[in-house]
């Protein structure tokens, strides 16, 4: 959602595989774009396990998907596109704030940022940026958490078509019969959506595009300057770009219905602690960036929507059905496979052999690289295990009529 998505993509070199599955969340994805140009090679300092950070990132990200469909879905606060301008002028204070006081901006210093370049680059991604925030925010006004995460494994899909119009990648028959069974699984997900909104749908599909374009395009104009730029420095050029287009597109859509009231009935200290958890977003996927790879963050990814969708259906109660969690796992089998590629699951299933006879045999015990290799399989197979059990909720029954389960201080004006 707003600057709430801002955090979870990562753009890689390979173009046919260089766009991790969730750089198009709505504006979860917004400032990890070039996160992988950092050289691979450099020294990476120790600290913390690379769990830690990627439970860390799992965390914010859902929270603030949660969050923000709390505040537009289930308040009298019906502005997504003032929200999302609350969430970038926040961010533009806070990344204005870090650079004054820490070292977490301090690789801006290495940027030609120059007057042409910025009108040449920034301000036209920061428009595309703007159109996918307003598209993603509009759309949980008209769909569920479930469904928008379903809607979104189609993502990689409209990068990789976008890629390819713009000569990033070339085609082959491979990914389009791996993109062929991603839509699938989409399109039988939709069918099966009960409280399916075409507008919500168009809303969502507009946000991918965005998304999308605004990807290739961070691509092709930031690698012909020649430019290295980190999510959260990303975040310090766009933000300010992005709030100014968004009150543009607010004042005659949302600010004219505005009333004081619906501000404060949702309450300041509420607004304050999304926008700030929407920042915190960011800041956790400059750590996690720093300590994981493109694949480990892209099957993470997957797991995380995976959760986000159980999730919202224990807070929310929504109904999903058999149609529709079988076109989603049938999505996700996609994803995986054009995330990871079958060499690299061969080569996972050999070494999970491996790894079985050396624990009988500990004496042809696996190397470190086998061992790796291993976790990730067997990360897939959790991925895989967790579909099942989006399934077997689809057995369930929820009343839609019940309330949830989370009730807030009066402090923060929720009641």
């Amino acid at each position: 959602m707003s600057s709430a998505s801002l955090s979870s993509a990562n753009t890689a070199v390979s173009p046919s595989r260089s766009f991790s599955i969730d750089s198009i969340h709505d504006e979860e994805a917004a400032m990890n774009i070039g996160a992988k140009t950092v050289d691979a090679e450099a020294p990476r300092p120790r600290g913390l396990h690379p769990a830690v950070h990627i439970m860390n990132w799992i965390f914010f990200s859902n929270l603030t998907i949660l969050f923000n469909k709390w505040i537009i879905g289930s308040t009298s606060f019906k502005y997504p596109i003032i929200l999302t301008c609350w969430h970038l002028v926040f961010a533009t204070l806070a990344t204005q704030l870090l650079a004054r006081t820490t070292s977490l901006l301090d690789s801006r210093h290495k940027l030609p940022i120059t007057p042409r370049l910025y009108l040449r680059t920034i301000c036209p991604i920061g428009l595309l940026y703007s159109g996918s925030l307003v598209c993603s925010n509009l759309v949980y006004l008209y769909l569920s958490v479930a469904f928008i995460q379903m809607l979104k494994s189609a993502a990689p899909v409209a990068v990789l078509f976008a890629s390819w119009a713009w000569g990033v990648a070339d085609p082959s028959l491979s990914s389009f019969v791996n993109v062929l069974v991603i839509v699938a699984g989409v399109a039988i997900a939709s069918v099966g959506e009960i409280h399916f909104s075409l507008i919500g749908f168009l809303y969502q599909l507009g946000g991918i595009g965005f998304e999308a374009v605004r990807v290739v395009m961070i691509q092709v104009m930031l690698s012909g300057e020649g430019l290295k730029m980190d999510p959260l420095v990303g975040l310090y050029y766009y933000a300010p770009v992005c709030a100014v287009m968004n009150l543009v597109v607010a004042l005659p859509s949302e600010v004219p219905h505005f009333h004081w009231d619906d501000l404060t009935s949702v309450g300041f200290g509420i607004l304050f602690l999304n926008a700030l958890i929407a920042f915190l977003l960011n800041v956790a996927s400059v750590f996690l960036i720093g300590k994981t790879s493109g694949l480990v963050m892209t099957l993470t990814g997957i797991f995380k929507n995976i959760l986000l969708i159980i999730v919202s259906i224990i807070i929310w109660h929504t109904k999903i059905t058999l149609l529709q969690a079988f076109g989603y796992t049938v999505a996700l089998g996609g994803l995986t496979y054009y995330s990871v590629g079958y060499d690299q699951m061969a080569r996972g299933g050999a070494t999970v052999v491996a790894w079985t006879a050396a624990t009988i045999s500990p004496s042809s015990y696996p190397s470190a690289t086998s061992r790796v290799a291993a976790r990730r399989l067997l990360l897939v197979i959790a991925f895989g295990l967790s579909g099942i059990f989006v399934v077997s909720l689809a057995w369930r029954h929820y009343d839609p009529k019940k309330k949830g389960m989370f009730a807030l201080p009066p402090f923060f004006g929720t009641e």
